[in-house]
């Protein structure tokens, strides 16, 4: 892997996401990681960015003018956009910009791509068939040549915090049905691995949620732990992995309990999300892992309450743009 700019994709234009990239671009222009944005220019210099962008036909080009303005790789909206509306014809525009930044970090000319925020609806609308951003790079990606475990696998951090899903987008009435040994120890081992390649973690402990309240009380209380989790737990110890539980979901998070794991894996999503958000709400970082790209996202939405006000706050995505910087340099090393 090439040490070149960051892909980053300005996701929704109708929400934060153009604002964001703007301002994100501002506040690193003098120290880096460099960028450049892949998306509508003129969206850019109408979020901020007015008279700051420039744009680029190639990414060699953008760690050269990066001091001085926002490089753009621009690919033009097809229809106009209204900040804070969303629509559906955006949505070949968002896909397209996705697809390129993908494609400019498997070509290796870029060392990763992150991206700011999609909105489901609009895409689905359509006829986006995929859950999330998560599951559509890995479709992007899948015939790629990868290294270890395969994904994707969604991962949040937050200052010392991170955690992995096995269930991502699933209605909370679902989540005990489509929960199995096998996800388990897949989202455990891609973990592993990737807190091996990614983190420069030697030896990771994982620490795996319980379901139930209690995790269970030895299936007095859910029998998910005792047929579902622990014969996972038991696989991984099989394959090497430093895994323990399950834990109560309401024990695993506190400073004492972090200390203890580098890395949690939770069973559904608001497991996962509630002590991210808790923990640091302006800071958290989405993480895709097991892919032969790097990947990363802030973590929140589009934010189409407040687009076009100019009051969206980068901080997610500036901590975004640097892990991603931080993995890149891992594999290239």
């Amino acid at each position: 892997m090439r040490r070149g700019p960051l892909a980053v994709t300005i996701g929704d234009p109708a929400g934060v996401g153009p604002e964001i990239v703007a301002k994100a671009w501002s506040e690193l222009r003098g120290s880096g990681p460099a960028f450049l944005a892949v998306g509508d220019l003129h969206a850019l210099a109408s979020a901020g960015a007015a008279g700051q962008v420039t744009r680029i036909t190639s990414p060699e080009e953008a760690t050269r003018v990066f001091p001085d303005a926002l490089p753009v790789l621009d690919l033009p909206l097809r229809s106009p956009v209204v900040a804070g509306q969303p629509s559906s014809a955006a949505a070949a525009s968002i896909i397209q910009w996705i697809e390129t930044a993908v494609g400019l970090a498997l070509r290796g000319d870029v060392s990763g791509v992150v991206t700011a925020p999609i909105a489901k609806a609009p895409l689905y609308e359509a006829g986006f068939r995929f859950p999330g951003h998560t599951e559509f790079l890995g479709e992007l990606t899948r015939a790629a040549p990868h290294e270890g475990a395969r994904g994707p696998v969604m991962m949040l951090t937050a200052r010392d915090l991170r955690v992995s899903l096995v269930t991502v987008h699933v209605p909370v009435a679902e989540v005990s049905r489509r929960l199995t040994s096998e996800g388990i120890v897949h989202t455990a081992l891609v973990t592993a691995e990737a807190l091996r390649r990614d983190f420069g973690i030697r030896h990771p402990r994982l620490a795996v949620a319980g379901l139930n309240p209690h995790a269970g009380e030895s299936g007095q209380i859910g029998r998910e732990e005792v047929e579902i989790v622990e014969p996972a737990l038991q696989r991984l110890r099989e394959l090497g992995v430093d895994a323990a539980g399950p834990y109560p979901a309401d024990t695993l998070f506190p400073d004492a309990m972090r200390a203890l794991y580098d890395a949690a894996i939770c069973l559904y999503h608001d497991q996962a999300l509630i002590p991210v958000k808790m923990l640091d709400f302006w800071g958290g970082v989405n993480v895709s892992l097991g892919l032969p790209i790097v990947r990363t996202s802030p973590d929140h939405g589009t934010a189409f309450d407040i687009a076009g006000r100019g009051v969206a706050r980068p901080d997610s995505l500036i901590a975004a743009i640097g892990l991603a910087a931080e993995i890149a340099g891992r594999r290239a090393g």
